[in-house]
């Protein structure tokens, strides 16, 4: 019996998606925190255009003052500070109903 003839595996290289305005945003953000560490640490940046635009104490204060200023566009407000938060999202849980057979006599 002969050998079978060993194939090399493909090369796939598939598109990397582009990124979307928020995603540079929070990249910008992690890129300019150690510079932001020195001089808003404690406080709420907003990146815009890959920029600190603002800052303020409170975060909802400060998406409001930006949203104002440049409109309703994607931005990112980050806390500075040396770890950041982790955000949990609550959602609800689903459970699959129970099965009950036309059958059934109770």
């Amino acid at each position: 019996m002969s050998k079978p003839d060993l194939l090399p595996a493909p090369v796939v290289e598939l598109p990397v998606p582009a990124e979307n305005k928020w995603q540079r945003e929070h990249r910008a953000f992690l890129r300019l925190l150690p510079e932001l560490l020195k001089t808003h640490k404690g406080k709420y940046a907003a990146i815009h255009e890959e920029q600190c635009v603002d800052s303020d104490e409170d975060q909802i204060t400060l998406a409001l003052r930006v949203y104002a200023r440049y409109g309703y566009i994607p931005i990112h407000v980050g806390l500075v500070a040396e770890e950041q938060p982790v955000v949990r999202i609550p959602s609800h849980r689903t459970f699959p109903r129970p099965v009950i057979s036309s059958d059934w006599r109770g």
